[in-house]
């Protein structure tokens, strides 16, 4: 098996501790205690918390990608991959034990105090909304019925309700929901 370089195994940790406990509750002494470092090796890798955040949701954001594009690598119908991108997150909320998502996990914690992360979380979440709205434009659906701009933001508004629910009640039962929900608003 590979070794893990200390700068992915100080990210690997920061990550596990941000996205547990919360950016401010975690401190850099933890860190450096739990990925079993030297102070110098986290300076070395990261100039600084802040720098290690951005690291962080840069990674996060790769991986949530990544991760949708591995869940519809097979479905070549705009619709049916609409449905994959609710089991996606229907899925990460499973695996996350039901804490939530990153991104508004971060923004809710730290708000607009930092303008480099606040932009960045926006900028995610507009990624996520274009994809919902290149894929709705893709199904064909009638501009006659509904404009699919309208059609596209309803649907990461329920996408985005759907986790915020599914934390609260830690379940996934929004998630069926919402893919009852989008099937009325695409035929």
């Amino acid at each position: 098996m590979k070794k893990e370089k200390v700068q992915d195994r100080i990210l690997r940790v920061a990550s596990d501790l941000f996205y547990r406990q919360g950016y401010n509750s975690t401190g850099i002494n933890q860190i450096i205690a739990e990925a079993d470092i030297a102070i110098g090796s986290l300076y070395n890798h990261f100039s600084s918390k802040n720098d290690l955040l951005q690291a962080y949701l840069i990674r996060e954001e790769l991986n949530w990608f990544e991760g949708f594009e591995n869940s519809v690598a097979k479905i070549s119908d705009p619709k049916d991959k609409l449905s994959a991108l609710i089991d996606y997150r229907k899925k990460l909320q499973h695996s996350s034990h039901f804490a939530g998502c990153q991104f508004i996990k971060i923004i809710s914690e730290i708000g607009d105090g930092n303008p480099v992360v606040s932009y960045f979380v926006k900028k995610h979440k507009e990624k996520q909304k274009d994809l919902i709205r290149t894929l709705v434009k893709q199904s064909n659906v009638k501009e006659e019925s509904m404009d699919s701009d309208l059609i596209a933001d309803t649907i990461f508004l329920l996408i985005e309700g759907a986790v915020v629910t599914s934390t609260i009640n830690k379940d996934n039962d929004s998630f069926d929901q919402i893919k009852k929900m989008i099937k009325g608003l695409i035929p």
